[in-house]
């Protein structure tokens, strides 16, 4: 059932996938369920709510004008893998890092990785504000993403400091995104963010609204960011 809810929802939704990429997918999804039962990875498990909610709502972050010449992704607070997961599957070519502070959720991740023969992906774990200290990660990438419950202007503490300049930090965000981008101005201009964007999402047989906020990064971030662990969501710029 999950390979035809996926197929149908991405027929609505607009996208497209292999055959390879729907085994992906279908093992991904059945890997999620198992280890669920071990540890809390997510309260979606219907075939067709995690086909919608998880994979298509992990792939509205993708705009072509955003990730053309993106070769290095870095998703912040991962969880189960999403987007992180759904994005490699959907750009093979790219190299991304999952970042996730729970041990067992970056495990879980190495054997999906490890299962779906996934090439150039990195399991990171690990806080954000620890990470994005170090010269490995410190605007190295050309992307990075959440889908995380914080709010925007703690999110950009966390992600904007690992996005090179030029590049863009992608948030998947709720129908308060007005509200968010709002608070969340200081916080962009004081890490080096620049213009702010969004695109509305209409996902497949769900009514409420959501977006994908897109923030480019314009200057380097001043080097007291991010602030120690547990700092920011105290503290919000």
């Amino acid at each position: 059932m999950f390979k035809e809810n996926l197929i149908e929802a991405a027929k609505i939704f607009g996208c497209d996938f292999s055959e390879e990429q729907l085994r992906q997918f279908e093992i991904f999804y059945r890997m999620t369920i198992e280890y669920n039962k071990k540890i809390n990875l997510t309260a979606i498990t219907e075939p067709k709510d995690f086909a919608v909610k998880h994979i298509i709502d992990s792939l509205a972050v993708y705009d072509e004008k955003f990730f053309a010449g993106a070769k290095k992704i870095i998703d912040v607070g991962t969880g189960a893998g999403f987007p992180g997961i759904p994005l490699k599957i959907f750009l093979p070519d790219v190299e991304i890092f999952l970042l996730d502070s729970l041990a067992k959720r970056t495990d879980f991740l190495k054997s999906v990785v490890a299962e779906l023969n996934l090439k150039n992906v990195v399991c990171v774990h690990g806080r954000a504000e620890d990470f994005a200290r170090q010269k490995d990660f410190r605007e190295m990438f050309d992307v990075a993403t959440a889908r995380a419950v914080a709010g925007l202007n703690v999110l950009s503490e966390y992600c904007l400091p690992f996005v090179k300049v030029g590049g863009f930090f992608a948030a998947l965000k709720g129908k308060k995104f007005r509200e968010e981008i709002s608070d969340a101005q200081t916080a962009v201009k004081t890490l080096g963010g620049g213009k702010i964007s969004f695109a509305e999402k209409k996902l497949p047989g769900l009514p409420d609204v959501r977006a994908v906020i897109y923030i480019a990064k314009e200057k380097p971030t001043p080097k007291k960011f991010p602030r120690k662990a547990g700092t920011p969501p105290k503290n919000p710029l």
